[in-house]
Order: C-alpha cells, then sequence, then structure tokens
C-alpha cells in the first residue's frame, strides 16, 4: 500500500516538471517579426548593426536588390557580425505595401541603420524617419529631406552611356533596344546616357524602347525581347530588374537554335554574366553596367559607425567616383571598340561631355 502511494506522488512529481519545463521552453522560443526576416544572434553585444528592406525584386534578383545586400553582408563580415538581431538582417518586400511595416518591424529590433533600397521607398523611408527622428536612415536611388537620412543616388545615365557605344559598335544590324521596368527617374537615366551613348558613335543607329512597368515579371521581359530580336535588334540593354531575366532567357534560347546568330544582352546593376550562359563556351552577355550600390552600403555603414552618419547629405557616385562602370567582357567586347569605351569615359570623368539625365533633354 506505501509502495502505490509513494508510486503515485511520484509520478505527479515528474508531470508537474514535465508541465513546467515545456511552459520554460515555449517562452524561450525566439519570435520572428516577420516571416521573411533572417534570424540568428550576433556574440557582439557593442555591434553597430545594419539591416535592409529590399524591394519587390528581393535579394536573388541578380541585380539592385542583391547588389546592397552583398553590401550589406560584406559589412558584417568586416566587422565579424553574425545574421540576425544585433547583427545584420534584411526584409523582403514582396508588395510595395511592405515598405511601411518591414521599416518598422527593423526599427522595434534595434538595429543601428536601415537601408531602404529603391526609388519607391522614399515615401514610407520619409514617414518613418519624420516620426523617430533619433533612428538612422539610407535611402538608395532617391533623395528625402531629413536630418536622419542619407540619400544615395547615382549617375546611371554615365554608366549607360558606355553601354550605348558598346550597343552600338557591336551592333550588326544597326539596331538595338532598351527594356525599362518602371517609368521613373532613375531608370530614365538608364535610357537617357544608353540613347546619348549609342547615337555618340552611330547618329543613324536605330533604339529600340518598351517599359514594362514591372521589376519583377520575366515573363513581360521575355516577350519583350522576342518582339526587339525579332523586328531585328541585335543588342538589348536591360535596366529592370527580375524582369530583365527575361531577357536573357530569349536572348539564350535564341543563341541554342542558332550558334550563329549575332544576339546580345548587357545587364544592370551586377555583373550578369553567369545569367547570358548558354554551355560552357557561349554567352549571350555582352557586358553589364555595374552601379555600386554594395560599395555605398559598406560606406554609409563605416561611416555611421565611425560616428560620421551623413545625415541629411545626398551622396552622388558617377564614373569620377567609380559608382558606375562597365563590366569586363571576357573577350566579347574587342580591343578596338574597347579603346572606343574608354575614350568616352575620359570625356565623361573630365566633363567635356555631360550626359542628360532625361531622353532629349
Amino acid at each position: 500500500m506505501r509502495k502505490r502511494k509513494f508510486g503515485l506522488v511520484l509520478s505527479s512529481v515528474l508531470a508537474a516538471g514535465a508541465i513546467l519545463g515545456a511552459c520554460g521552453t515555449k517562452d524561450e522560443e525566439p519570435k520572428k517579426e516577420n516571416e521573411n526576416a533572417s534570424s540568428g544572434e550576433t556574440s557582439n553585444e557593442d555591434a553597430f548593426s545594419i539591416a535592409m528592406v529590399t524591394d519587390v525584386g528581393g535579394i536573388d534578383d541578380k541585380s539592385f536588390n542583391q547588389s546592397a545586400w552583398e553590401g550589406v553582408k560584406a559589412y558584417g563580415k568586416e566587422h565579424g557580425l553574425t545574421e540576425g538581431n544585433g547583427g545584420f538582417a534584411y526584409l523582403q518586400s514582396k508588395d510595395h505595401a511592405d515598405y511601411d511595416p518591414n521599416l518598422n518591424a527593423l526599427l522595434r529590433r534595434d538595429f543601428n541603420l536601415i537601408f531602404g533600397v529603391g526609388y519607391m521607398m522614399a515615401d514610407a523611408i520619409e514617414a518613418i524617419a519624420l516620426d523617430n527622428p533619433e533612428a538612422k536612415f539610407a535611402l538608395i536611388d532617391h533623395e528625402v529631406k531629413a536630418d536622419n537620412v542619407v540619400s544615395v543616388k547615382f549617375k546611371e545615365q554615365e554608366g549607360a552611356f558606355l553601354a550605348g557605344v558598346a550597343a552600338a559598335k557591336m551592333s550588326k544590324s544597326g539596331i538595338i533596344g532598351f527594356v525599362g521596368g518602371g517609368d521613373i527617374p532613375v531608370i530614365n537615366r538608364f535610357e537617357a546616357g544608353f540613347v546619348e551613348g549609342a547615337k555618340a558613335v552611330n547618329p543613324d543607329i536605330k533604339i529600340q524602347r518598351k517599359y514594362t512597368g514591372f521589376f519583377d515579371k520575366a515573363d513581360l521581359g521575355k516577350i519583350t525581347a522576342n518582339s526587339m530580336y525579332s523586328s531585328g535588334a541585335d543588342v538589348i540593354f536591360h535596366a529592370a530588374g527580375q524582369t530583365g531575366n527575361g531577357v536573357f532567357s530569349e536572348a539564350k534560347e535564341r543563341k541554342k537554335k542558332d550558334p550563329n546568330a549575332n544576339v546580345w544582352v548587357i545587364g544592370v546593376d551586377a555583373d550578369q554574366y553567369e545569367e547570358g550562359k548558354v554551355d560552357d563556351t557561349t554567352n549571350v552577355t555582352l557586358t553589364s553596367m555595374l552601379k555600386g550600390v554594395n560599395t555605398a552600403v559598406i560606406e554609409i555603414s563605416n561611416k555611421a559607425k565611425n560616428g560620421k552618419f551623413p545625415g541629411g547629405e545626398t551622396l552622388t557616385y558617377g564614373l569620377a567616383e567609380d559608382g558606375v562602370k562597365l563590366a569586363d567582357s571576357r573577350g566579347a567586347i574587342p580591343e578596338d571598340v574597347q579603346a572606343v569605351i574608354d575614350e568616352y569615359k575620359e570625356k565623361i570623368v573630365s566633363g567635356e561631355i555631360v550626359v542628360p539625365e532625361k531622353v532629349g533633354k
């Protein structure tokens, strides 16, 4: 009888312990602010932490957002940080409606500096910056007037001018194309530079231009490229984020069908050589117009960390600042054409040529 009673008491104690243990485990589980949030904790409690909110293209767009995320990661590596609160992180925007909640989520997680990537995020950055004057923000590709926001702009028109020179010199048909995402100032600068550069070396060049209206619709990029190639264009420059991936798809399909076809794509923001790979010996990427978003992210983050945050300023990166340039063509562009490109680059850097920000301006 005593044995049975002792057994019941012991069982009750164990059960109570299990219940308490389960409750403790549940309370200790980390809670995510957002299902897209990168997780983990840094071991450096005194670190200067940074984070970014992507535009709709996401961190794997092979372009603008990816370049920014590479800069964030590089800063983290430089300072021994890990991904997550107290280190570095990102939140991905699937739609424009995600901008505000994503920015606020990172603010609640106490990051020291928050980047908003893209022109479309200007209103959201401005509103949250004014409501939180003690916080630090950086806006890439547009300008916001606030003492706690540094605005980052690029002279895309200068790099695109060189892309236009390359396209016009490499075209055999005398017809080239430009595919833009949204019809907004930053993409207008790409278009203007491309047109000016092409006409500088061939006043008679024909340039087909199309804005798809989206940065995340590869199918629209493919359809647009199909139309341009079918009507004679042999070099297409895209400034359309993930939509531009469709341009590469169309070019590669055509090159597979006809290995002798003169079909080229000029990539944007990051080196998109891998995107143009048809097989081990064939690639349709002529070059890419690089935009140093990653470099700007690292530079601004280090300034802020060292107590020199350029709040209220607008930083502009062009050819002279090595903020834009053409990627290594890996032999696709012959030396004589490269010499012409280099000549125009020097004229722009010296101020002899001032590239307009809008077509016809």
